[in-house]
């Protein structure tokens, strides 16, 4: 009827299909359907079923629709649905370069204690939960706290590794004020790892004779994957050691030594991933999407994760807590360990001469100024602790690799050929200071 009174069905059919189908791309997106679904077999279906519909209803006195064309015509639609549910998707990995983190509306900060605060910020910590604040006394006089709220309660209950974290955050402020021509005067507040104030410090001007880089500070980065199995060179491993051999040890990857940390650290990762409290606080630190990324600035993201492309497309717009908590995904991660390991120029162990809060934070400080000398020896170094964080491999670390110190840091190590950027994200400064 439609064609006998002159109407353009074509043009009517072919509008409404585009239309249909990113209703049917959108839709996609928000239920979040499975990557094959999203860009091949709902918008294909959808194509089939309009095809049939439009063939059977279009037929009239003699005018029969080329169900051939037609199809094409539909399927060049559903690549479109497919096509704008991509658009509408999560495309890309949320980068530290992508915000801006010096910015502060802090009316009280000066300029150059807000650029330091920021270096500081630019610290490790596990799970990159980043576990401090800093009350504002008056300028240039600040408390360095710990954050409760920032806790790994199921992977480190003493929390010894927060304090670990933020004794690498007092290394950055240290480096930090000696570029901005002031010393630190320190004093240690905390008796134990979960007083809130930690450390009180102030900034006195004085011109440095050794006035640190800050642009090490900028580029420092965890990388876990394209480690090369060279040892590492006596030259660069003097200079990394330095003045602290009695405190940083290394296991090259052909000493059995190193061999035992391998098959431990797997051990370790596989008691772990099948704790579901560890579980569940690992997923409860991952931000799947950019969205949530923006949110927090903390935690893991798909780019500090090294989960690129489709992989990471996938995981960004379809995973969530739920996902971590399967067994596939556990049993993924088990593998991915298994690969790690199996290529590195060894272990970098560090220790500390007793388990005090005061040997904690210079442990931290001590890992962080080595942390910031391997980029420029071309050596990458990824923190793996789980030995240590599980009681059945922490007990018998010690007697097995011949350390009687207290290790506190176990980090693998090697050689890259393209060190990349740093990726993982920051609070603003605004967020962490208190008055």
């Amino acid at each position: 009827m439609a064609i006998a009174r002159g109407v353009s069905v074509s043009t009517h059919r072919t509008m409404f299909i585009v239309l249909l189908s990113l209703v049917v791309g959108i839709c996609i997106k928000a239920i979040g359907v499975l990557l094959v679904s999203a860009f091949g077999v709902i918008p294909a279906c959808a194509a089939q079923l309009l095809s049939r519909i439009f063939t059977h209803s279009l037929k009239f006195k003699g005018n029969s629709v080329n169900r051939s064309k037609f199809i094409g015509i539909a399927s060049g639609t559903a690549l479109a649905a497919g096509t704008t549910s991509y658009l509408l998707s999560d495309r890309s990995n949320l980068l530290r370069a992508d915000i801006n983190l010096t910015d502060s509306k802090n009316a009280m900060l000066k300029p150059d204690e807000a650029e330091i605060l920021f270096l500081a910020s630019l610290a490790p910590s596990g799970h990159n939960t980043q576990p401090w604040f800093v009350q504002y006394l008056e300028p240039y006089h600040w408390i360095i706290g710990n954050d409760k709220n920032k806790w790994l309660p199921a992977v480190d209950p003493t929390q010894r590794e927060t304090m670990l974290s933020i004794g690498a955050f007092l290394q950055n402020l240290d480096y930090a004020a000696s570029a901005f021509g002031y010393v630190c005067d320190w004093t240690l507040l905390a008796t134990t790892n979960q007083d809130d104030r930690v450390m009180s410090v102030k900034l006195l001007k004085e011109a440095s004779k050794n006035a640190f880089d800050i642009a090490k500070i900028k580029s420092r980065r965890t990388v876990r994957s394209n480690f090369l199995s060279d040892v590492l060179k006596p030259e660069d491993l003097k200079y990394l050691v330095n003045s602290e051999p009695k405190f940083i040890h290394y296991l090259p990857t052909t000493s059995k030594e190193s061999q035992f940390i391998n098959e431990q650290t797997i051990a370790a990762n596989r008691l772990q991933s099948h704790r579901d409290p560890a579980q569940q606080e690992l997923a409860n630190w991952i931000r799947f999407s950019s969205k949530d990324a923006e949110k927090y600035r903390d935690g893991l993201t798909t780019a500090s994760m090294e989960i690129e492309g489709i992989s990471g497309w996938v995981v960004r717009n379809f995973y969530d807590k739920d996902n971590v908590m399967k067994k596939d995904f556990r049993e993924r991660g088990i593998d991915t360990v298994k690969q790690e390991v199996s290529a590195s120029a060894g272990w970098i162990l560090i220790t500390s001469k007793d388990n005090s809060v005061a040997a904690f934070l210079e442990t931290g400080r001590r890992m962080q100024r080595l942390f910031l000398k391997v980029r420029e020896k071309g050596i990458a170094i990824h923190p793996m602790t789980q030995i240590l964080e599980e009681a059945s491999t922490r007990q018998t670390l010690n007697q097995s690799i011949g350390i009687n110190e207290s290790i506190q840091f176990i980090l693998r190590s090697g050689y890259v050929k393209n060190y990349p950027q740093p990726v993982s994200l920051r609070r603003p400064i605004d967020w962490f200071i208190r008055t």
